[in-house]
């Protein structure tokens, strides 16, 4: 029977596809997976298996069936050329004479960017480079937005009713959304190293913000209070040891709440308020990326969504849309400003997906 020989492409593809197998264990570091080829026969793959772990090269190389002299190597970013938690890959690279090494994306880590590269052509390894980029940036556009701007990337992310309202109008919305919906809300959380709510949130709902309903790493939580307090009760607050809590606040709260919050072992940040009370959301997001948070999930109310929204600072967007209706509640988005549909926000949307009856809208914000 006749095979079509594999491409470099085809290549990338098995490379990206075992990258995405990390997603919930690497952050902040990126997902890479690595497939090393000989005489047209895959002879080993490996991934980046979780932060502080061998890189994908490395894995490969340990995995492989026989001498990798000589060989092809697909990875989908640029191999690191410095000492960090492991050894460099492109060392490992050269010292196993591979023939060539095929790169899907240029690391936009600038301790690496590009130098990888020449350290492979510095050593006589052919290099190719930009094999499916778009493709192998859309994998680790987290990682790619925090490198350029020191951001954390955001997601938007509420389940709504047909009508629009994320509660009644008595405020209850437990649960809007299917057991399916509810699972995938929890992959979103491991994968993502924070998660962000604000504080009538935790009064409406007293949510855990954990991951619960899959296997995966707990973010780091963080609330939106500024001048409110939180009831000493609330679920956030406990657990610290399996769950860090970070509790922002306005620059006005008083010493004391935060000395309290101190003793209970939970952070708080002192962001400045805007001239409508609300916390400057671009100086908290500015202030956790310095914390090395390089990825959070907005998880809600009205309130944090609208703003979120008005000011344009989400990355990606999920709408869960459940096939129920209210009548009147608490509406998903509130004023945004916009007088004309010239002007309304724009959704790009990728995906579109169904889960136990609901419909999930998981796209780009435009601009």
């Amino acid at each position: 029977m006749f095979h079509a020989m594999m491409t470099d492409q085809d290549y990338m593809r098995k490379a990206l596809q075992l990258a995405k197998k990390g997603e919930r264990f690497v952050s902040p570091n990126p997902m890479v997976g690595s497939v090393i080829v000989k005489h047209g026969r895959i002879i080993a793959e490996g991934y980046h298996e979780r932060c502080g772990a061998n890189h994908a090269e490395i894995n490969a190389i340990e995995n492989a069936s026989e001498s990798v002299d000589g060989s092809t190597v697909y990875v989908n970013l640029e191999p690191c050329v410095h000492w960090g938690r492991t050894s460099p890959c492109t060392a490992a690279l050269i010292s196993h004479h591979v023939a060539r090494v095929v790169i899907g994306a240029v690391d936009p880590n600038p301790i690496v960017s590009g130098r990888g590269i020449k350290e492979l052509r510095r050593n006589s390894i052919q290099t190719t480079v930009g094999v499916l980029a778009n493709e192998c940036e859309r994998l680790n556009e987290r990682f790619y937005k925090f490198m350029r701007t020191g951001i954390p990337f955001v997601t938007l992310k509420f389940a709504q009713t047909l009508d629009g309202r994320i509660a009644t109008s008595t405020g209850h919305s437990s649960w809007i959304s299917s057991p399916p919906s509810l699972q995938f809300a929890h992959h979103l959380r491991s994968i993502h190293d924070a998660v962000l709510v604000g504080v009538g949130t935790v009064m409406a709902d007293d949510p855990d913000l954990t991951v619960r309903l899959i296997k995966g790493r707990n973010p780091l939580r963080v609330i939106v209070a500024g001048r409110h307090s939180i009831p000493l009760k609330s679920k956030v607050l406990q657990n610290q040891d399996k769950a860090k809590t970070i509790i922002a606040t306005a620059k006005s709260t008083s010493p004391k709440v935060i000395n309290r919050m101190g003793k209970m072992g939970i952070e708080t940040l002192r962001i400045i308020e805007k001239s409508d009370h609300l916390l400057d959301l671009r100086k908290l997001l500015r202030a956790l990326g310095k914390r090395g948070i390089t990825s959070i999930l907005i998880e809600g109310g009205s309130m944090l969504i609208t703003s979120i929204m008005r000011e344009r600072l989400a990355d990606r967007v999920i709408v869960i849309l459940a096939p129920k209706f209210v009548g009147r509640g608490v509406d998903a988005v509130g004023e945004l400003g916009i007088k004309t549909m010239d002007d309304a926000l724009q959704l790009q949307l990728l995906k579109i997906s169904h889960r136990g009856g609901d419909i999930i809208f998981d796209g780009r914000l435009e601009g």
